[in-house]
Order: structure tokens, then C-alpha cells, then sequence
């Protein structure tokens, strides 16, 4: 990296050139993003996540930019046209829009009307008229007819399309003309022929238009979508004499008999070559801004999903809801194992269904029960509710959870790994009652495309999608903390350092050996070296462990701090935790060492009073309005609790219990201005909503939180 590459991420992360120099240095050594904001804050000046992700970001950028060049530079070697000037052009390029202009003229290409002509001999024709001293045009013209270039109308014509192309491969052009697309492209859409009837969904965007600095990435995707989908055409343009004047001013000069040739070729240039090319430009990058900001919403929903509120080891009955085929009913432990699986009637044989369930609580000492979200659900909500009721079960709550992607999971390779001897429906079933007890540990287990939340997943560039919800994932389980002796290999693969691999290896090794005794012994893994020890042993619990740091966020590299502070006050380790008396005598500058500062001294104090703390929240009971069960049931004006299902860039999507998400749009979720609806409202919040609109053929609901 490059002292100006440091500067401009810093500049961008706005943090010291130092600590973006260390991160990379972090980064380079193989560290993951959590591990550096958590373990290495005295190298990175304390960055977050989201900086030290940003800068992983613009560095991936740059050595992709540094990569480019080194391919460019030695294609204009072989072709041994280098300059000293042109080498050091492409040296002080940052980045690749750059280095590609420079390359322009360079690049191989296939045959164009300035190589044909200029095959023809018309270059020095070109050279003279483009220099615009000489008169009497026609008359130099004549001198290059010859058997390929029978008139002067056709000399003249030759030149003019090598001098278009000399003005597209021209940096002062292309960049003169970026700048009016930057400050006034505008994005219209019109509906194809013949295709108004079969793409009325994108009614909206039949005759539209917008300034693209301003259109919201939804709106872009959509067009995007539309035109894909062979309904609309899509253009990117500015006016044609915007264009062409900024050309004019910056080539005409000189006589005007070269002059008018000259302007000829400018506005040739720019219609079949420059507009075009910037045209594509400001298409990709639009649509990569639109990706990002989209790419950006899916990344905070998934967060706040998979940070959902967990119930906790607890028995818990899940119920996968079903009219004509049935509730299919698991029990699972306090880990989330399958103790017995049926299949109840409710609809059919309500009284026997009452009965299964009451013994199935009883007998297998449930203590909530999981409710999937689909059809029937409501009407299985009120079968157990009035049965626990009448029965005077003792239950620590009746949940209705999402099954979203649920059918995915039961489908999947893994769920046929982890229950080979059951069919769909009591896998189905068993994510739903694992999802109440540990969302993270079961959602992790699904694609995140497939788990219901975003906007425009499948048009985004999908690499970058992966790389950023994968990104969202490993931070929310490593936040968490996961307990070594029952993660499953699939949650083990998120822990920073470890992989599909290694998580394998360790699941292998507990199987054969038994549960981990102390971080220590993840040494003995196969293949588990000292970079993942390092990496992975401060995001792994071992509960009871004997040493109790190892059932907290202390990393093993600063336990003999922790040893030294407890020798000093004359107590034990274990009497240091959860000790305010004595943990207030610690005087921390004591411990500060070359790698350890205040930053890990104050974390560490942090985690000795709450070890191995869960940063989620606590579960909260939430009810549906009791008389609302289908969309049928809703009048305008009604007031209802609701669950945030799904944030987009124009509103939120709630659920009040009649299995079709109302809209929120952002216009109406507070009074007063919004942006971003993630200023108000996070995916899974309960929220009070007034039903503003409800249009039932469409199967559209409007909500309202302006009441």
C-alpha cells in the first residue's frame, strides 16, 4: 500500500493514517474483523466494526486497482509503446476508471472506422484538419484519394471518424462529459410495445423520468428489474447539446473550414461513442450505489434478526400450524434436541388434539410453546392458549414465531444430516421451536436471501450480497459468544478464525473425546493452529469450566492479567467475578503493558462483572388484536399490535396477525420527517399501527404509526 492509499482511507474512515496502516497490517496477517475490534484496539485507535469493515473494503479496492495496473502496464510494454510520462500517469492512478482511461487508447480492439481509415492513410489528414491552421480543406483532402479512397467526401469522412475517436480516448473529454452526467443525468423509463397488459405491475415506470443524483435505490432497482424482464426501456442520458458544447469549447479553434469538420466529428464522437460509453459508466455505477444501499438494508434487518430476543435453554414444544394436513408437533430438551414428534388434528378432532397436547407438556415438562407464523397459525395460537387456560398449565410464554425459510432449512442438506430419519414437516417444525429458543443458532442454518427480509435480494450483484450478509452473520454470532461443547458445526463456522472446516474438526473431536474440558484444549484439534487458537478462543464458551474465564469474553492471551490483578488483591480468579467490592480496589495504569492498554484493561473489568452476558435482549410475551384473524377482519381505522417484519428504503412491513404484512411507508411512521425508516423501528419490535387502507383483491394493506 501506498502512503496516499493510507491517507485516502483514512480520510474515508476518518480515523489516524496509523491505525488504518495497523488494521491493514491485522488484516494482512490473517485476523478477522471481529477479532481485531474487539482484541486489538490499542493498534487501531479502538475502530468499530463498520470502520475496520470499511477499510477492509477500500483496501480490497486499491489491491484490485494495483493488480489492474500491473496488467496494463505490461500490455503497453509488449505492444512497446511506454513513455515515462504515460508510466508515471499510470503510477499516480488511484483508481481503476482511471487506469482504464489512460489504457483506452492502448487497448486492443477490434476493427473501427478510425482503423479502417486510418489503414487507409487518412491519420495524417486527420492530424492536419484537427490542428485547424489550414484552409482550403477540400484541396489537401485530394491528396490522399487513392484506390481505397475513391472521393473527397470520403477522405474527408475517414478522418473525421479517426479525429471522433482520438476525441472518446481524449481524458479531458470523457472527463468534461462525466461531469454533466454527475450533476444532470436523468433516468426515464418507457413501457416496450405491445407490453402494457403483461407488465402493468411496472405501470408506475411507463412513462418516467428522474435526476439519477437523486432516485432511491428501490426505484433504480425496480427500473432495473423492469427492463430485465423485457417490459421497459431504460436510458441514462443528458441533453445532446450539453454534451456537445463542452466538447466544442474544449477542441474548436482555428479556421473554419477545419472547424466545421472538426464539430462534425465531435458530434459523431459523442452519439456513437462518448455517450454510450459514459452512458454504461453511470448505469454500472448507479446500479452498484443501488446494490450497496439495498445490500445495506438487507445487512441491518439480517443484524436484527439474528439478534432477535432468545428464550433460552428451555424445553419448548414447536408446532408447525396446518389446516388439512395436520399441526406437526415437536418436543425438544433444554439444547434443542428432538424428544418425540406427532401429528395433531385440531380442525377435524379438536378435543383429541387438546388432549395429545396436554399430555405432551406434561410429560415432557415443556415450558413454551413455538407457534409458526403460517396458515393455521392463528387459529392454533387460540387452540393452545385455551387449553393452557382450562388446563392450568404453568407455561413460561405461547410464542408466534417467523417460519420464514423454515421449508428451506427442512430441505436442506443440513437439516437431512442432522435428523436423517424424519421428513420435511418435522424438521419444519423443529427450526420453528429451536428459532424461539436461539434464533442466531437456527438461522444461521438457512441461506439469509431465504429468510424474509430486504429488499430486491435476488437483483443485486450477488457476490457482494454474500460477502456482506456472511460479514453480518460472523459478527452477530461472535458478538453473542458460542457455547464450544453444544454450537453446532454450522454456528461453529461463523466463530472468527475457524471455517467450515476446522468447525467440522471440532464437532469431530468433542464426539470422539467428549466435551471440552478449557479453551486450552482446542489445541489438541486436528489442524487447529496457533493463528485460529488465537483468532477463534475469546468468541468460544465452555460453561462450568474450571476456569471461568473460559466461560467469558477475556481472551486466553490476557489471562495472566486477570491472574496478576486477582494475586494482588489476595483473592482467586473466581472471586474477582461478579465482585464489585473488589473489583473496584483494581487500579488498572498498574497492568498497562507494551500490547495492552486502558481499551482491553476496561473490557476486561467489563467482562468480570457480567461473564459471558448475552448482549440480546430479553424475550418479551406479545398477543395479536384477539378478534383480527384474516384480512377480512380489518376496517379502516382500526388500532392493532403489530411485528415489524421488514425494513426497506420506503417504509416498514408489520404483521398484525392476518398472514399478509401491512406497509408502513416511511411517510407515515412518525410526525416528522424520515430518512431512513431504521431511525424508528427495528425488525421484530412491537408496534401500536392504525389500518389505513385495505384493498383485498390486491391483498394490500396500509398502516399507519402517525395516530
Amino acid at each position: 500500500m501506498t502512503t496516499k492509499q493510507i491517507q485516502l482511507i483514512a480520510q474515508s474512515v476518518g480515523v489516524s493514517e496509523k491505525s488504518i496502516q495497523n488494521t491493514i497490517t491485522l488484516l494482512e496477517e490473517g485476523a478477522t474483523v471481529p477479532f481485531i475490534s474487539r482484541y486489538r484496539k490499542e493498534m487501531t485507535g479502538s475502530m468499530d466494526e463498520v470502520q475496520i469493515a470499511n477499510t477492509k473494503d477500500l483496501y480490497n479496492k486499491f489491491i484490485e486497482a494495483d493488480k489492474r495496473r500491473e496488467a496494463i502496464i505490461k500490455s503497453i510494454e509488449e505492444q512497446g509503446k511506454m513513455t515515462p510520462e504515460l508510466l508515471l500517469k499510470l503510477n499516480n492512478a488511484l483508481y481503476i476508471n482511471e487506469l482504464e482511461d489512460l489504457y483506452l487508447p492502448y487497448k486492443q480492439k477490434r476493427k473501427t472506422k478510425a482503423s479502417i481509415a486510418i489503414e487507409k492513410g487518412l491519420e495524417p489528414l486527420a492530424q492536419v484538419i484537427f490542428a485547424q491552421k489550414d484552409r482550403n480543406i477540400e484541396t489537401i483532402a485530394e491528396k490522399y484519394l487513392t484506390d481505397k479512397v475513391e472521393t473527397i467526401a470520403e477522405a474527408l469522412q475517414g478522418a473525421r471518424d479517426i479525429m471522433a475517436e482520438w476525441i472518446n480516448e481524449d481524458i479531458q473529454a470523457r472527463n468534461a462529459v462525466r461531469k454533466l452526467f454527475d450533476r444532470e443525468a436523468i433516468v426515464t423509463s418507457k413501457v416496450k410495445k405491445g407490453k402494457k397488459e403483461e407488465g402493468a405491475k411496472y405501470q408506475d415506470y411507463f412513462e418516467f423520468s428522474e435526476p439519477l443524483s437523486r432516485i432511491p435505490s428501490h426505484r433504480l432497482l425496480a427500473l432495473r428489474r423492469g427492463e430485465e424482464e423485457g417490459f421497459l426501456s431504460v436510458d441514462i442520458s443528458i441533453e445532446t447539446e450539453r454534451g456537445t458544447d463542452a466538447l466544442d469549447r474544449i477542441y474548436l479553434r482555428g479556421l473554419p473550414e477545419a472547424k466545421e469538420q472538426v464539430e462534425l466529428a465531435i458530434s459523431d464522437s459523442y452519439d456513437r461513442l462518448l455517450k454510450p460509453s459514459i452512458e454504461t459508466e453511470f448505469s454500472n455505477i448507479s446500479k452498484q450505489k443501488a446494490d450497496s444501499e439495498a445490500i445495506k438494508i438487507f445487512a441491518s434487518n439480517l443484524r436484527q434478526l439474528l439478534l432477535a430476543s432468545p428464550l433460552g435453554q428451555k424445553r419448548v414444544m414447536g408446532i408447525d400450524p396446518g389446516f388439512r394436513t395436520g399441526c406437526k408437533i415437536v418436543c425438544l430438551n433444554e439444547q434443542g434436541d428432538l424428544l418425540y414428534d406427532t401429528v395433531v388434528y385440531p380442525l377435524d378432532k379438536k378435543i383429541e388434539a387438546e388432549a395429545i397436547l396436554k399430555k405432551l407438556i406434561l410429560d415432557y415438562k415443556i415450558d413454551a410453546v413455538a407457534i409458526g407464523n403460517g396458515t393455521a397459525s392463528r387459529e392454533t395460537e387460540s387452540l393452545v392458549k385455551d387449553l393452557v387456560n382450562k388446563s392450568s398449565l404453568k407455561l413460561a410464554g405461547i410464542y408466534v414465531v417467523s417460519e420464514q425459510g423454515a421449508s428451506i432449512y427442512s430441505a436442506s442438506p443440513i437439516a437431512r444430516e442432522e435428523f436423517p430419519n424424519k421428513d420435511v414437516t418435522v424438521r419444519g417444525a423443529i427450526s420453528i421451536g429451536r428459532r424461539l429458543m436461539d434464533p442466531l443458532a437456527e438461522l444461521v442454518k438457512i441461506d439469509a436471501k431465504s429468510i424474509g427480509v430486504g429488499q430486491y435480494q435476488h437483483d443485486v450483484e450477488q457476490k457482494m450480497l454474500k460477502d456482506s450478509l456472511d460479514s453480518v452473520v460472523e459478527s452477530c454470532v461472535n458478538l453473542v459468544g458460542v457455547e464450544l461443547n453444544t454450537a453446532s458445526k454450522h454456528l461453529l463456522s461463523y466463530v472468527s478464525g475457524l471455517g467450515p472446516s476446522l468447525a467440522q474438526n471440532i464437532v469431530d473431536y468433542r464426539a470422539k473425546n467428549g466435551a471440552f474440558k478449557s479453551r486450552d484444549e482446542l489445541k489438541k484439534v486436528p489442524r487447529l493452529g496457533a493463528k485460529a487458537y488465537e483468532q477463534s478462543a475469546g468468541f468460544l464458551r465452555i460453561h462450568g469450566a474450571e476456569n471461568p474465564l473460559d466461560n467469558s469474553a477475556v481472551h486466553p492471551e490476557t489471562y495472566p492479567i486477570v491472574q496478576k490483578m486477582a494475586k494482588d488483591l489476595g483473592v482467586k480468579v473466581a472471586e474477582l467475578i461478579g465482585n464489585e467490592q473488589i473489583k473496584s480496589r483494581i487500579i488498572l495504569k498498574n497492568y498497562i503493558t507494551e500490547k495492552v492498554g486502558l481499551p482491553t484493561l476496561n473490557d476486561i473489568l467489563s467482562e468480570l462483572q457480567k461473564p459471558g452476558r448475552d448482549p440480546r435482549e430479553a424475550l418479551e410475551a406479545f398477543e395479536f388484536a384477539a378478534d383480527v384473524h384474516k384480512i377480512e377482519d380489518l376496517r379502516e381505522g382500526m388500532v392493532l399490535p403489530g411485528i415489524v417484519t421488514n425494513i426497506t428504503a420506503f417504509g416498514c412491513f408489520v404483521d398484525v396477525g392476518v398472514h399478509q404484512d401491512g406497509l408502513v411507508h416511511v411517510s407515515q411512521m412518525a410526525n416528522r420527517f424520515i430518512k431512513d425508516p431504521n431511525e424508528v423501528v427495528k425488525v421484530h419490535q412491537k408496534v401500536q399501527v392504525k389500518v389505513m387502507e385495505v384493498d383485498i383483491p390486491r391483498k394490500r394493506i396500509g398502516l399507519s404509526m402517525k395516530f
